[in-house]
């Protein structure tokens, strides 16, 4: 195995146990919460984070991405980036402060202005941590992000837990929340060996924006329209619509997340090295298509047939209605796989302008297809999404084909083959229940039967991606016995 396939894989797996570890707590300190409170604080919440993410996409997009993706950065352009991000962010928590009162005032609930001012607070917080986290991707030691989500994870899930056993409602939300977002940035800190320097640069910054500014638009215009989203949910309909809408989306979300986020965060760096070599950029987008799609898509197909026990068992019965959002949620995340490959490869040749280019036709087109859809109720607004989806994964294939010559023929193959077995597969354990009815472990054996299945079909169809990843692991396993080896 060569030294950049080590590096990459190492990558991936540090990053990608940082996710499960941080999403393994966090889901059950949501079970543990959702049991604890009420949709109706859950919707509150919903309400203010809508406008914390949009004022985290200034803060924290554009210049982490830029400073990764610039060969020669140094400690200057790190610097730099560091001072701007911490009076910018500042800057933007005072704007939050007074924006907080006609907030509560939209929504006629004045209790929504005091969670809105503390939980703001993270801003400042997270745009200290994305030059950390632009350092780590680019020295790509992900191992210190796992040691920072270990920390930083844990003891907010067990302030989180407290407030809300003693009372304390939304405000145990906002706790945790904050709590996260301070330990991680602290640990952080503490592990790395970037400081600051005393130096700012107009001319590095200047040069930064120019890529960065791009990808901060595309960022914003995303989430404005996904924020939009739950803000006219809100406005329109109940906070308990709110609430089981923002939790049936969550879990499927959850796990493309955190699979993305692995990916992004190893794939970008090391694309960014090769964005000289197209057909290089190009192999390794192919790969992350195969990869991503043949572990995700079987986890999405899976949650779309299980969607009511899962949310039964895990969340108990009050949280049903929230079962029709996970399922719709799991069939556009279907096409998250070539999507986030095609986005990272045409970020690492420098190309930040296409993917603007790209997503502003398809934002504009959701935006009218959401106008429409929210007179109809919460649920035409979910499917809306499936139309935006496949119109977008549309726009994206023509934009890699022309930047990275990575054909829509070429692309529907990469993961509609491993789409067609997760369906099989889903066909499995839909007829697995009505052979075993035994009361909460019909699940578990609809699980467990639809792992085996998968890893049949993959075998016997001989599919490609199944056998990159055992040859991939039987390659890692001599190296780590090695280095064992050699430590005794």
């Amino acid at each position: 195995m060569n030294q950049n396939k080590k590096e990459v894989l190492g990558g991936v797996f540090w990053k990608f146990s940082e996710r499960i570890l941080a999403q393994f707590v966090s889901t059950i300190v949501a079970i543990v919460l959702a049991r604890l409170l009420s949709p109706g604080e859950y919707g509150m919440i919903s309400m203010v984070t809508v406008f914390i993410t949009i004022a985290n996409v200034f803060v924290v997009s554009g210049f982490g991405t830029a400073l990764i993706q610039k060969q020669d950065a140094d400690n200057i352009d790190f610097s730099t980036v560091f001072y701007f991000t911490l009076l910018f962010s500042a800057a933007v928590y005072l704007f939050l402060w007074f924006f907080s009162i006609p907030v509560s005032l939209f929504y006629n609930m004045p209790e929504l202005k005091p969670v809105l001012r503390v939980l703001a607070v993270s801003i400042p917080i997270m745009g200290i941590n994305s030059v950390q986290q632009a350092y780590v991707s680019r020295k790509m030691i992900f191992r210190k992000f796992f040691y920072a989500t270990l920390f930083g994870t844990l003891i907010s899930a067990a302030v989180g837990i407290t407030m809300a056993y003693c009372g304390f409602g939304v405000w145990a939300l906002v706790a945790q929340s904050l709590t996260n977002n301070v330990i991680d940035t602290l640990i952080l800190q503490l592990s790395i060996d970037w400081k600051p320097i005393r130096v700012f640069s107009v001319r590095r910054l200047k040069g930064l924006f120019r890529y960065g500014w791009k990808l901060l638009l595309q960022s914003l215009i995303l989430n404005l329209y996904s924020s939009l989203r739950s803000l006219l949910i809100g406005k329109f309909y109940t906070a308990e619509d709110l609430a089981y809408y923002t939790k049936g989306i969550r879990y499927p979300d959850l796990i493309c997340s955190n699979i993305d986020t692995a990916l992004n965060s190893v794939l970008f760096p090391a694309m960014s090295r090769e964005q000289a070599a197209i057909e290089r950029i190009k192999s390794m987008a192919r790969r992350t298509t195969r990869i991503s799609s043949y572990v995700l898509n079987p986890v999405l197909i899976g949650f779309i047939v299980i969607a009511e026990p899962f949310i039964s068992i895990l969340l108990t019965d009050k949280w049903l209605p929230a079962a029709p959002y996970l399922r719709i949620m799991c069939i556009v995340l279907l096409f998250r796989a070539p999507q986030t490959a095609i986005l990272q490869a045409i970020k690492a040749v420098g190309r930040s302008d296409a993917i603007l280019k790209a997503d502003v036709p398809i934002r504009i087109f959701a935006l009218i297809i959401l106008v429409v859809s929210v007179k109809y109720g919460v649920i035409f607004v979910a499917l809306s999404e499936i139309i935006t989806t496949i119109v977008g994964s549309v726009f994206y294939m023509v934009v890699a084909k022309r930047i990275i010559n990575y054909s829509p023929l070429e692309i529907c193959s990469d993961f509609l083959w491993n789409t067609a077995l997760s369906v099989w597969m889903g066909a499995a354990v839909w007829f697995a229940k009505y052979f075993w009815q035994l009361p909460n472990s019909t699940i578990l054996i609809q699980i467990l039967i639809g792992a085996a299945v998968y890893i049949m079909l993959s075998h016997f169809t001989g599919n490609e991606s199944y056998h990159y990843i055992i040859q991939t692991g039987k390659e890692m396993l001599p190296s780590r016995k090695h280095r064992n080896g050699k430590k005794e």
